[in-house]
């Protein structure tokens, strides 16, 4: 069984998250700072975290730093009070993969941490099936059959990215953010130059559509299971 803990100073809160987790289905560990949390992560598998900020000891920022400097790339949703959007991009830099504003859906945080799940078990297998296609994360290839097309690395990552979500809408801004980077001096145009040389690539797959929602950005549309 998937097994997560829960980093959080609020008993109450803990608890409450606890409970819900606990009803989806997931076997939950509490604790109540960083420091406590990476003493859990020695003594038991993890298979993801969900993490307050504003703790006692270590906050969730520095124990998402410290995580990531390791180079463990277990999946982190970090749940907190702070919203501005300076704090969502200190959250990202430290290395969270996802980020919620406190009071939470109870639906939402565990929709996206059955995305976060998927994500994980698809990174950690380096390929991602749709249909007959498979996209191969190590070599940015994509096969059909005997159809086999080497990819640039960011239109390979755009794709990966779409396709990891189906049906999730992703801003042009969220797209650029993640595939070229906060620091990048590229505009959210660069995501239109990119689908349009993706639908022409793909054009003649039936398995999956990229699809431009009006105003927003785009998503992705599979076509099979």
């Amino acid at each position: 069984m998937v097994q997560i803990l829960v980093v959080e100073d609020n008993r109450s809160t803990a608890k409450l998250m606890k409970i819900i987790l606990e009803q989806a289905g997931y076997d939950v560990l509490l604790a109540e700072n960083g420091l406590v949390a990476l003493n859990k992560m020695d003594t038991h598998h993890i298979d993801l975290i969900v993490l307050d900020i504003m703790m006692p000891e270590m906050d969730g920022l520095e124990f998402t730093t410290l995580i990531r400097n390791t180079n463990n790339n277990i999946p982190i949703l970090m749940v907190t009070a702070r919203h501005l959007p300076l704090d969502k991009q200190q959250g990202f830099l430290a290395g969270t993969d996802d980020y919620m504003v406190k009071p939470v859906d109870e639906d939402e945080m565990i929709l996206r941490i059955k995305a976060l799940l998927r994500r994980a078990k698809i990174s950690s297998e380096h390929q991602l099936h749709v249909g007959k296609v498979t996209l191969h994360y190590d070599s940015l290839t994509v096969t059909r059959e005997q159809d086999v097309q080497s990819l640039p690395q960011k239109e390979f990552y755009l794709l990966y990215k779409l396709l990891s979500y189906p049906n999730k809408i992703f801003t042009r801004i969220q797209l650029m953010d993640e595939i070229w980077g906060l620091d990048s001096e590229s505009t959210d145009l660069t995501v239109n130059v990119h689908i349009n040389r993706l639908r022409k690539r793909f054009s003649e797959y039936p398995e999956f559509d990229l699809v431009a929602i009006r105003g927003i950005g785009y998503k992705a549309v599979k076509h099979v299971d």
